[in-house]
């Protein structure tokens, strides 16, 4: 269903001629639905090397790789690791995430949805992906239950050029204040629940504040979910929302 749901919107939008699809079903067997990675690597990898092009390849779900690595393990009769994974996740993991690469000819990159079982980033499967992203977009449900869209985890989110020589010294101090704040915030929680807000110390009462507004700023109307929530889309540059959060600093 959303495999057609997709081609259609790929369709409409007239990117269909620039797009190939691979699809493996969850009706289909687990050595059917582990390949299909592969097979999307491999015609990634001719669009690259044969064609010299920069790929953009989008994976949806890589939690399903290795939920069908462990399927194939325990028909295999091989005793499971942690949470019941195969022993060989993490090799797997590497096997598929390590052929994704720039060359002289071109390059591939990829954006890869995770599924996050329980909402434990802690689970052998999505840590192990992680281990080889360069960033990761955390969604939180605590975060959509206020309203908030998107609905990202800053404290959570993580990505590697976050530092003063990639984005500068003012985008990194702004970038590392914030979560200071909502660090903060987030560690005084319980203390607001039992005792409220009133309670707390003035500079407390202050992050609070500055916390709520952090949060509502990070909301952003976007242009593909203008069908969803009616709000016209909106492009902010960088350079705005810096000294926005400046501001609120």
């Amino acid at each position: 269903r959303e495999g057609n749901d997709l081609y259609f919107e790929m369709k409409e939008g007239g990117v269909l001629d620039k797009v190939a699809l691979c699809y493996g079903q969850m009706n289909e067997p687990p050595g059917a639905r582990n390949r299909i990675a592969f097979t999307g690597l491999t015609m990634a990898e001719y669009f690259r090397d044969e064609k010299g092009l920069d790929v953009l390849m989008f994976i949806d779900n890589i939690f399903r790789y290795a939920q069908s690595g462990a399927e194939m393990s325990a028909l295999l009769g091989r005793i499971p690791s942690a949470v019941g994974y195969q022993p060989t996740l993490a090799g797997e993991m590497g096997k598929l995430q390590e052929r994704i690469a720039s060359t002289k000819n071109g390059s591939i990159t990829s954006v890869q949805a995770v599924y996050v079982p329980a909402d434990d980033l802690t689970d052998p499967a999505p840590a192990s992906v992680f281990a080889h992203l360069d960033a990761t977009t955390v969604l939180n449900r605590k975060i959509a239950e206020k309203g908030i869209y998107p609905a990202v985890d800053p404290l959570d989110s993580t990505s590697r050029i976050l530092s003063p020589q990639m984005i500068g010294e003012k985008h990194y101090e702004i970038a590392t204040g914030i979560q200071q704040v909502l660090q903060k915030y987030k560690d005084l929680q319980d203390i607001i629940a039992i005792l409220g807000l009133d309670e707390l110390s003035e500079e407390d009462k202050k992050t609070v504040e500055r916390a709520r507004k952090i949060e509502k700023f990070l909301s952003q109307p976007f242009f593909v979910a203008e069908v969803f929530t009616g709000s016209p889309g909106k492009y902010v540059t960088l350079q705005e929302t810096l000294e926005g959060f400046g501001g609120i600093l």
